[in-house]
């Protein structure tokens, strides 16, 4: 039966709400509050803010279109129970959109926080930096970075499906409150920074199908192989947390991971992450093969210390004996495994850097401390890594660390906001200052010249 004036009434009533209600979702740039150094890098605003307005206009004009329908001469011979399920689904429609929207206020609010929001814009250039490879093998997505409580970081990665639909424009990765502290943060974020390089290289794909052939010629050690391929994606994180950090990756984790015993040798495989126990084992027998060093072996006894096998039954102990043992061969499938998208390299090859070994970290740091200019003209994941060995090292005390990594993630969001691409500023091109608008499109090192943002710090933490 066609629906009934009333029904018509309220259906165009609710309708027309909505459409106020939608009016006030405006633009992040029109109401979050922050100062220029704390907000998210240009690129990630623009993802963010286009399409969430591209959201709204769709939104808009389905709403203007169920109003239009309610007059047409389909609209009135409907029943009411049509108008009501039509109603419904625009309904749940203009909810995702607004949940959408929650999803991105949860990390641009905290930019208007004291301190916290110029550090998170540091994150912003940290996490960016991490994210780059060698050779141009993927287009890394816009970075945000926002706190959260508890003691694990987690990411919502670029180009995956958001909760009711649509392709999230950026890489949001959150960080705990507690891990804000020094260089032990960059652990944490850099390892989210890998679950987003895996997706962009299909790496856990790719190394799946290595362990299934591992396994099928060594029957031996199925059940070993069958457990690293359960763990695969972690693994591949914590590869490049340390392929970026080095010894610093470690430190972070092993903090993160210092769980009760209960928790420490808890062997379950239908939990992505390996245990903690054998974690930490096996990111330094990774570290070791990308950078050789006596300190991995060091942090490795000095686990084994802390965290005992006493106690255990002999069940447990013997299959976390056999799974150390596997973790050579383990790690050197890992790092020979040709990805189809590297064009042919070796994970080593294309993750592994030269200046991330301990003799060279060290020697960078002991160039700081004669030349502290040369602090700011280091690459952001360059820079946590030379603050891991200095660490390792016993090199530098904890507070020196924290005012020192401080200063980098400050330093970097105020470079990132008083440097403008060229193409966002047309008119700048002809004036007289040309070449250093050229020079804000080089790399981090060489723009990090530019006189007229280098700031004059006294670097006593070092």
């Amino acid at each position: 039966m066609p629906h009934d004036p009333a029904a018509r009434w309220l259906l165009a009533n609710a309708a027309g709400g909505l459409l106020t209600r939608l009016e006030r979702v405006q633009a992040f740039g029109l109401h979050i509050p922050a100062v220029p150094a704390a907000g998210v890098s240009a690129a990630a605003q623009f993802a963010v803010e286009h399409y969430l307005a591209d959201g709204r206009r769709e939104l808009h004009g389905l709403v203007r279109d169920y109003l239009g329908w309610l007059d047409t001469p389909a609209g009135r011979a409907a029943s009411s129970a049509e108008a009501q399920r039509r109603w419904v689904l625009l309904r749940l429609r203009f909810q995702r959109v607004l949940t959408q929207f929650d999803i991105f206020a949860d990390a641009l609010n905290q930019r208007s926080e004291h301190e916290y929001g110029v550090r998170l814009a540091g994150l912003d250039v940290l996490a960016a930096d991490a994210l780059q490879l060698p050779g141009q093998v993927y287009e890394p997505p816009p970075v945000i970075v926002y706190l959260d409580r508890g003691s694990g970081a987690a990411i919502r990665r670029a180009r995956t499906r958001l909760p009711g639909g649509g392709e999230n424009p950026v890489a949001i990765i959150r960080v705990p409150r507690e891990r804000m502290v020094g260089s032990g943060i960059g652990s944490s974020l850099v390892h989210e920074v890998g679950h987003q390089a895996a997706a962009l290289l299909d790496l856990v794909a790719s190394s799946k199908l290595a362990l299934r052939a591992a396994q099928a010629s060594d029957p031996v050690n199925a059940l070993e192989w069958e457990i690293w391929l359960r763990w695969i994606s972690e693994i591949v994180a914590d590869l490049w947390a340390v392929a970026k950090l080095g010894v610093g990756a470690l430190l972070g984790l092993m903090v993160v991971v210092s769980l009760p015993r209960p928790f420490m040798f808890r062997l379950r495989l239908d939990d992505p992450h390996p245990l903690p126990w054998l974690r930490v084992k096996l990111v330094a027998a990774m570290g070791d093969a990308l950078y050789p060093h006596p300190h991995w072996r060091q942090l490795t006894v000095l686990w084994q210390e802390l965290y005992p096998l006493d106690g255990l039954t002999e069940r447990d102990r013997a299959a976390l004996v056999r799974l150390e043992a596997h973790l050579p061969w383990f790690v050197t499938l890992l790092l020979e495994h040709k990805p189809p998208k590297l064009g042919g390299r070796r994970l080593k090859e294309a993750l592994s850097v030269q200046e991330c070994h301990p003799a060279e970290l060290r020697a960078r740091f002991d160039g700081w401390r004669t030349n502290p200019r040369a602090i700011a003209m280091t690459r952001p994941a360059m820079a946590f890594a030379v603050l891991g060995q200095a660490v390792a090292s016993g090199r530098i005390r904890p507070e020196a660390e924290a005012r020192l990594a401080d200063r980098l993630l400050r330093d970097w969001a105020l470079r990132r906001a008083l440097t403008y691409p060229q193409h966002q500023f047309p008119r700048l091109r002809q004036c007289r200052c040309e070449p250093r608008q050229a020079a804000a499109q080089e790399s981090f090192p060489s723009r990090w010249r530019e006189d007229n943002v280098e700031r004059q710090w006294q670097y006593a933490a070092v």
